[in-house]
């Protein structure tokens, strides 16, 4: 871990206060992992979530004890579901029915459950086959109980076998096969794709190829250009090629989400606090704008609340924005 910055009471209000506008302002929430074994209490956590007047929180699973402390918080919600559920309920109807009726009716209306996530990353692989029956189970249980919570799906770019330039945007033949069910579905019912979006990861192998400034939101102009759109920095490139691949298999009116975003501020390649400090806040900056394909706000959310001790050692330990001493690991301001 590198040395912490030394912090004034004046740098921890500004990270408060950056807090506040972007989570008010842009529509950001931060993902509250749980992969540690000195993280606060779920309590403890909440409260700094009010505290920071972050209004956006995306788990993992359904914990429960994290499900009690958001009641009556105003903390909107996405929950995942374990990847262990998957094949029992894309099988069997009953089995989401009793998912919904212990995670999520005991609990609404006073957590505000936003999106139920069915799978994370796991398209292509050997559960994306469960994924989308899963979904439209889940979904028809969420219904039945007179929930209005959308069902989707959270990807990574893995699913996309062309993206430069963001036009050519397409996904592979293997997560095509399930990809375009899945949009279609989400297409029919209003609800938007979750992609995980990480320009940290295409910098760090194709850092010969990419320049940092272009991933870190800090080029001075144009880098790629595509048609009518310029492209300034690597997050929008990458949006823009997975809108680019929903529009050729029929989601053009589908909306994306991107359920994590972040960089880490040691453990590996350009893994440091001042490159961390420059994403987040450039990232904070930019949502607002959206990206030259579909230029509206985004939703957005950092990966990650913590520092998660328990997690592979190297960078997927040091994604947060906190330690588990819930004191920040850098400040963010706006210019």
């Amino acid at each position: 871990m590198a040395d912490r910055l030394v912090y004034s009471p004046l740098r921890t209000a500004l990270l408060i206060s950056v807090l506040a506008v972007l989570s008010s302002v842009h529509g950001i929430g931060v993902n509250y992992g749980l992969v540690g074994d000195n993280l606060p209490k779920p309590s403890a956590v909440v409260d700094l979530y009010k505290s920071n007047n972050i209004d956006g929180m995306r788990i993992f699973n359904p914990n429960h004890d994290v499900l009690e402390a958001l009641r009556r918080s105003n903390i909107t919600l996405i929950v995942g579901v374990e990847h262990k559920d998957l094949q029992p309920l894309a099988s069997d109807a009953s089995a989401a029915t009793n998912w919904v009726q212990t995670n999520i009716v005991p609990y609404s209306p006073s957590v505000s459950f936003r999106y139920v996530v069915v799978g994370n990353e796991v398209i292509p692989g050997d559960l994306a086959q469960y994924v989308f029956p899963a979904m439209q189970n889940i979904q028809t249980a969420l219904d039945s109980a007179g929930l209005q919570v959308n069902v989707s799906t959270s990807v990574a770019l893995s699913v996309l076998g062309s993206s430069y330039p963001p036009s050519a945007g397409a996904f592979t033949p293997e997560a095509q096969t399930y990809m375009k069910p899945i949009i279609q579905f989400l297409a029919g019912g209003g609800s938007p794709l979750l992609v995980n979006v990480y320009p940290y990861f295409a910098y760090r192998d194709n850092a010969d190829q990419i320049a940092l400034s272009y991933a870190l939101f800090t080029s001075e102009g144009v880098v790629v250009t595509d048609g009518a759109y310029g492209y300034k920095n690597l997050f929008d490139a990458m949006l823009d090629a997975t809108y680019a691949a929903m529009e050729k298999v029929g989601g053009k009116d589908v909306a994306v989400v991107v359920t994590e975003s972040g960089w880490p501020s040691d453990g590996g390649f350009a893994a440091n606090i001042s490159n961390a400090h420059t994403y987040i806040q450039n990232l904070i900056d930019h949502v607002g704008e959206g990206t030259p394909r579909r230029p509206a706000p985004i939703e957005a959310y950092i990966f990650a609340m913590f520092n998660e001790n328990q997690k592979e050692a190297g960078t997927e330990r040091n994604f947060g924005l906190f330690y588990p001493d819930e004191q920040p690991v850098y400040p963010l301001s706006f210019v």
